[in-house]
């Protein structure tokens, strides 16, 4: 059902990864490869599917963990960016692109909590058979 509550958080989650595709086209880290894009395509490959599997909620809070997890790391690599970045009026942004992951790490927890919550009440329903 994508009526309930988890379904905004972790499309939330999706548009960070989005804004982090659109901010990330000047992180240049390992030379040519564009990390920042592959690895945003992949989270929001990895969101949708997760958003329209809401049948099977084990398989949203596996597919949500591992969005975590791509997002931590993707915390880590704009962190080691930034500290190699030069300042100066070239990047008036500087700083803005480990934003997005935070985010969506937050929303993706929020998300995996009204899971579990959803996941309690249909066990004490069918408790109740």
């Amino acid at each position: 059902m994508l009526q309930r509550i988890q379904t905004i958080w972790m499309l939330l989650a999706v548009l960070g990864a989005v804004f982090l595709f659109i901010t990330g086209k000047d992180v240049d880290i390992f030379g040519a490869f564009p990390v920042i894009d592959v690895a945003s395509v992949v989270l929001v490959l990895l969101g949708a599917f997760s958003l329209f599997s809401f049948k099977n909620r084990k398989r949203q809070l596996m597919l949500n963990t591992i969005c975590i997890i791509i997002n931590a790391l993707l915390i880590g690599i704009l962190a080691y960016w930034l500290q190699n970045l030069s300042g100066g009026m070239n990047f008036p942004e500087k700083g803005i692109e480990p934003i997005f992951p935070s985010i969506a790490i937050i929303c993706l927890l929020i998300a995996n909590i009204f899971i579990r919550k959803d996941e309690r009440l249909v066990k004490s329903v069918d408790r109740l058979r």
